[in-house]
């Protein structure tokens, strides 16, 4: 469980994605020979909680090029969320605002079972080859009049220091114009990487701090049954959620609850 229910959460998505192998000659042009069948099945099983159908560009793109690229949403609404979203080799469970991790985590469930139930001869077929769950969280900030480095250090423990001569007598500012912070960390529960990211981008139209917490899993190693898939995503969740309040404590935290 979260160890806090935050009324000001920064959450812009919550993402859990399951990726599975495509079948071809050569990389770059592979395919899912069961997609087509997917589709009507996972929507015959979604309709009842997703019942708004909306196809995406990307459904415009050859079979040899979409690997890997949502092609379909399933939502509660026009417009709603949650949803669910389906590509040649991919699901995903999207959330944003309303987002709880008891509702995450039941929709994770199902989606699962769904997959599996769906996936013609699932047991033989579905070789399940990576496994992620992403959170990206925003906060606005003023670039022009704080500096972003400062409030890294202060607020979220992360520490990075520009040599300070750099800017002395050469007109350059030291308010960066964009940056782009990103590490990657081994993990051993669940085995896989931890992805953490800070980046300037746009919160409802205004400029943010962007943040990503995310935890990945790729290879032979990956759980294969939907239990343990399922069990991946919690321990996962686990992970990101310590991180999360361990960065934030302090006057975020605060601010956010």
């Amino acid at each position: 469980m979260e160890r806090k229910i935050l009324k000001n959460k920064p959450l812009v998505e919550a993402i859990f994605e399951v990726r599975w192998e495509l079948q071809g000659p050569m990389p770059g042009m592979k395919i899912d020979p069961h997609y087509k069948i997917l589709i009507g099945r996972i929507y015959d099983r979604v309709k009842d909680e997703y019942p708004f159908h909306t196809q995406l560009s990307t459904i415009a793109l050859p079979d040899e090029i979409a690997a890997y690229a949502v092609q379909h949403q399933f939502r509660k609404d026009k417009g709603k969320w949650p949803l669910i979203q389906i590509g040649p080799g991919i699901i995903t469970l999207n959330d944003t605002e309303g987002y709880s991790w008891e509702d995450f985590e039941k929709r994770m469930r199902e989606m699962v079972a769904i997959l599996f139930e769906a996936y013609p001869d699932a047991e033989n077929n579905l070789k399940i080859n990576r496994l992620l769950l992403r959170y990206i969280d925003a906060i606005n900030f003023n670039y022009e009049e704080e500096n972003i480095f400062s409030f890294l250090r202060d607020n979220f423990k992360v520490k990075i220091d520009i040599y300070e001569k750099l800017f002395e007598e050469t007109g350059v500012s030291d308010l960066p114009l964009g940056f782009d912070l990103r590490f990657s960390f081994p993990a051993t529960k669940p085995k896989g990487a931890v992805h953490l990211r800070f980046v300037r981008g746009k919160k409802k139209e205004e400029d943010a701090l962007i943040w990503e917490t995310q935890v990945q899993s790729v290879g032979d190693s990956l759980p294969q049954g939907k239990d343990q898939i399922v069990d991946w995503g919690v321990e996962a969740h686990k992970l990101t959620d310590s991180w999360f309040f361990k960065m934030i404590e302090g006057e975020l935290l605060r601010r956010f609850e």
